[in-house]
């Protein structure tokens, strides 16, 4: 091991940078500083070594030449196991650095701004920092690398006890360093890449970065001889299923994952008390209540008692005793794969903790289910390549969308119609939902054709024993035909939501006007592929 003996500091995120210092040099490290950070540690009285009195060399140019001088990367990059590289070091008078810890200019933040300059952008291209870093990072077997603020307490407790840091934590930290110093550089290319001749950002560039940090090894892949690993953003933005805590249960596989952020995504349309049931990425389920969080359960379970078991369950409130005891009625004759939730109540879960079988039911907990900064793009993925869009976050007010029968929606539709559009949205095309105003009825997803979407709609709510008298439907894209509506005004609904937009439109509000229906046309579509 390397004692520690001399630490450079330069950090444009100065969290926690001051206790840091102040617990180096307790420990008689030297430390040698930049600019604000130097100027920063010597105003909290501790004893500062600037970088031009260790160089000799004044920093310049608005501080674009500071760290990059031969003592400073002699001190970093000489190998202390290489003879040669100490006589060298002796030779020319050359001191060791021991720990150099560094974060870069705020490039990235400052080009998210929206009121962001050129030159502004330009600017915070770090220069000496990267470079600080890669030095650094490729001798970690001498010299440790500090980029994340998070990583001081376990420095400073290596330090105390050993007066070095180990092996394996030096080269944990240098991975860290290249990952910094990868994902700023290809910001810096993304961004320039994205300005046209004028300069002018334009929403898609000629390259994309996009970093993942693992969060996991999952049980398996889609299928069980397919192995997988779950990554995440290393900055999420917004409430997401990546930042979801398991509490209990098996480990996820890659499945129970795509299917939990389809539950949670859903979930956010509803502000009032509200469930979900998800099976195959396709809502099964999806009710409110006014009341409680147990009735909305009831009733979304009530949807399809038979699709919900081993599927996913998604609930926006806390899951208090009440709900954990229904999650128990319906373990007596199935399962869940996944419940999940903004928190659980302590007698909750001891109820969904009462027996093995239960143990195995993977309770996530999710964070708050609104963030002000969601992510704006999402992507999918094919053979060879990546397909990049914004993300559908479209929103209609149905009380504005054009009424185009002879018979406008009645209050109770226009809310029944709103609840079934914001479903749909979730429904693989072609889809169909019929609803009331605060629970599914049936649903028809992922069909070839329309029509026989509103069949299984119709079909799987007749066999459930559900009443589709007095409902209303929404389908995500316009009725290319008449029969689909013919099949829905059949089982006795009333109104219909649909972008409208086809060449056979007329013939379709024309049959919305023979069966008495009202119907509506957003003018947006939602598909889901």
């Amino acid at each position: 091991m390397v004692h520690v003996s001399r630490a450079l500091i330069s950090v444009s995120d100065k969290r926690g940078i001051i206790e840091f210092a102040r617990e180096l040099a307790a420990l008689d490290i030297e430390i040698l500083s930049t600019g604000g950070t130097a100027k920063a540690l010597a105003d909290a009285g501790i004893a500062v070594v600037p970088v031009e009195d260790f160089t000799g060399f004044p920093e310049m140019l608005d501080g674009r030449v500071k760290t990059l001088h031969p003592k400073i990367h002699a001190g970093i990059l000489h190998r202390r196991s290489d003879p040669a590289h100490v006589q060298t070091m002796q030779t020319h008078g050359l001191k060791p650095i021991d720990l150099v810890v560094v974060n870069l200019y705020p490039f990235e933040q400052t080009v998210a701004k929206p009121d962001c300059t050129f030159a502004d952008a330009i600017e915070n291209i770090d220069i000496g920092g990267p470079s600080l870093l890669r030095a650094t990072a490729k001798n970690h077997a001498d010299v440790g690398v500090v980029v994340d603020p998070e990583d001081y307490p376990a420095i400073i407790e290596a330090l105390q006890t050993n007066g070095a840091l180990s092996a394996v934590q030096k080269f944990a930290l240098a991975k860290k360093a290249f990952r910094l110093t990868a994902r700023y550089d290809a910001a810096i290319a993304d961004y320039l890449g994205s300005l046209d001749e004028q300069q002018q950002r334009q929403p898609f560039g000629e390259t994309l970065h996009l970093q993942y940090e693992k969060a996991q090894d999952l049980r398996y892949g889609e299928n069980p001889h397919q192995s997988g690993a779950f990554y995440r953003l290393p900055v999420i933005t917004e409430s997401c299923i990546a930042n979801a805590r398991q509490l209990q249960g098996k480990e996820l596989s890659f499945n129970n994952i795509v299917d939990a952020n389809a539950a949670f995504e859903l979930l956010k349309e509803f502000d009032e008390i509200a469930a979900v049931a998800i099976k195959h990425t396709n809502p099964c389920g999806v009710a409110t209540s006014a009341t409680s969080l147990a009735e909305a359960f009831r009733k979304a379970r009530a949807c399809d008692p038979v699709s919900i078991f081993g599927g996913i369950v998604g609930l926006n409130r806390e899951v208090d005793a009440d709900t954990a005891q229904e999650i128990l009625e319906l373990y007596k004759e199935g399962f869940i794969e996944i419940l999940l939730a903004p928190g659980f109540s302590a007698a909750a879960l001891d109820m969904l903790a009462s027996s093995k079988r239960l143990l195995n039911i993977r309770l996530m907990e999710i964070p708050a289910i609104t963030a002000p900064v969601p992510a704006r793009y999402e992507t999918k993925y094919v053979v060879g390549g990546m397909l990049l869009q914004e993300r559908d976050f479209g929103v209609v007010r149905v009380a504005d969308c054009q009424v185009v029968t002879q018979r406008q929606p009645t209050a109770d539709e226009y809310r029944a119609l709103d609840f079934g559009w914001r479903v749909s949205k979730h429904v693989k095309s072609n889809a169909i939902v019929l609803a009331k105003s605060d629970q599914v009825i049936g649903v028809g997803a992922g069909q070839m054709s329309r029509v026989d979407s509103a069949k299984i709609a119709v079909s799987r709510a007749t066999d459930l024993g559900l009443d589709t008298r007095g409902t209303v439907v929404a389908s995500d894209a316009f009725f290319p035909f008449r029969d689909g509506l013919d099949v829905i005004a059949r089982a006795g609904a009333t109104a219909a939501i649909q972008p409208g937009g086809s060449m056979r439109d007329k013939e379709v509000i024309a049959a919305a006007d023979e069966h008495g229906m009202a119907m509506i046309f957003t003018g947006m579509r939602h598909f889901r592929h």
